[in-house]
């Protein structure tokens, strides 16, 4: 433990995700012994995005204005819907540059332990979303561990009765990886997802 304000930094940085108490510690250490000027720098730039980011009106993905450039993009396939637990989702796919629809994030995944059901997430936005005749497909891409799996099998219940095509994305094998090493879900999902070879 240490006196008052270090370890009321300490206490902060542990509050984080993935930082725990050691880690919480270094970086409060780093902090201490940085450049005055660097320390502004990163403080402003918390301060700003508290202030200037907000969601999206439409999909929910973090913007600085109303609605997300990816929303405002008229050449993104209007009638794709790639449904997302967290915007860093959205980005992750986005690096892969293979997906032109739009997206909506829901905000999480349901999760009853943390108290998460399909009341605190955006699924009423999507019903209404979907109320519009240009949506032909919705691509259910939510994360392939426990809570995603409740979150996607949630989502094919409530929108499977609206008659738009619903899919998942697939999950198997990374490349890369060995046999010996995958669980016995990703190498389960991967033979069910075996695709032809040509």
């Amino acid at each position: 433990m240490y006196e008052g304000a270090v370890q009321d930094l300490i206490d902060e940085l542990g509050r984080l995700p993935g930082i725990g108490p050691k880690s919480a510690q270094r970086v409060a250490f780093h902090i201490l012994e940085a450049d005055v000027e660097d320390m502004k720098r990163l403080a402003d730039a918390i301060t700003t995005v508290k202030e200037k980011v907000k969601f999206c009106a439409i999909c929910f993905n973090v913007s600085e204005e109303d609605t997300c450039r990816i929303c405002q993009d008229s050449r993104r396939d209007p009638s794709l819907i790639c449904v997302v637990e967290e915007s860093k989702d959205v980005m992750a796919i986005e690096r892969t540059r293979s997906f032109r629809g739009r997206y909506h994030v829901l905000g999480g995944s349901i999760n009853p332990i943390a108290g998460i059901g399909p009341d605190q997430l955006h699924i009423r936005e999507l019903l209404s979303r979907l109320s519009d005749d240009t949506i032909k497909e919705v691509i259910i891409a939510t994360d392939p561990n426990l809570e995603g799996e409740a979150t996607a099998t949630y989502l094919y219940r409530m929108l499977s009765a609206i008659g738009i095509k619903l899919t998942r994305l697939a999950s198997g094998l990374p490349v890369g990886g060995d046999l010996e090493y995958a669980d016995d879900v990703t190498l389960g999902r991967a033979f069910e997802g075996r695709t032809v070879m040509s």
